[in-house]
């Protein structure tokens, strides 16, 4: 027996734009689970680390679109699933999994949440979060320094070379998928009720019909 079907919303937009803080606004305002897409890079312990370091991380190619479209299409369904964890100072997949239910609603966040037809397909509410890249910049600094053990050199090295060249790529064209578009930089109040709002109407929408 499967469980609730849920309604789920994906937040994406370029690194350091403010994904994460609207997506863990919204999901603490729906009690929903977040589903992070940083959590299905692939495996590459088989490499050597110096060799994992200098791999494009800022495209498509590098998370693993199979398991992930496998594992949102499940939940969509109502299935849970074990979402893989992932060492950001190894580059590689922890042994362990992370069980995530389905419920009411998910957040689905990531660079390239809107980026694949067929999770598009099953998002309820597709948002884009926008900045403008010297905000973005400091806030990936930020964050790799902080959280992921990075050198600030090795963080301005990969923003130059991938970052901000796949943004302009594979990320801001997405941008034309969003139902709704805020900017990173409003206020985080301002922006989650542009989302909740949206989210209201559709479900409204879908109830009208059934």
């Amino acid at each position: 027996m499967t469980a609730t079907k849920p309604y789920l919303i994906g937040i994406a937009g370029p690194s350091g734009a403010g994904k994460s803080t609207l997506a863990h606004r919204i999901a603490a305002d729906l009690a929903a689970p977040i589903l992070s897409l940083d959590c299905y890079y692939r495996e590459l312990g088989r490499l050597p680390l110096a060799e994992r370091a200098r791999l494009n991380f800022d495209e498509p190619g590098a998370l693993d679109g199979e398991l992930l479209t496998a594992q949102i299409t499940d939940l969509a369904a109502g299935r849970a699933v074990e979402v893989p964890v992932y060492d950001f100072s190894r580059h590689t997949r922890a042994p362990e999994t992370t069980p995530l239910a389905a419920g009411d609603f998910i957040v689905v966040e990531g660079l390239f949440a809107l980026y694949w037809e067929a999770i598009r397909a099953l998002v309820g509410t597709k948002v884009f979060v926008n900045a403008e890249d010297p905000v973005c910049f400091s806030r990936r600094m930020d964050r790799d320094v902080r959280e992921r053990g990075r050198s600030p050199e090795s963080v301005t090295g990969q923003y130059e070379h991938t970052v901000r060249p796949m943004a302009e790529r594979y990320v801001l064209p997405t941008r034309a998928f969003a139902d709704v578009v805020v900017s990173g930089t409003d206020l985080l109040d301002h922006s989650a009720a542009l989302v909740l709002e949206h989210v209201a109407r559709v479900r409204a929408a879908r109830a009208v019909r059934r």
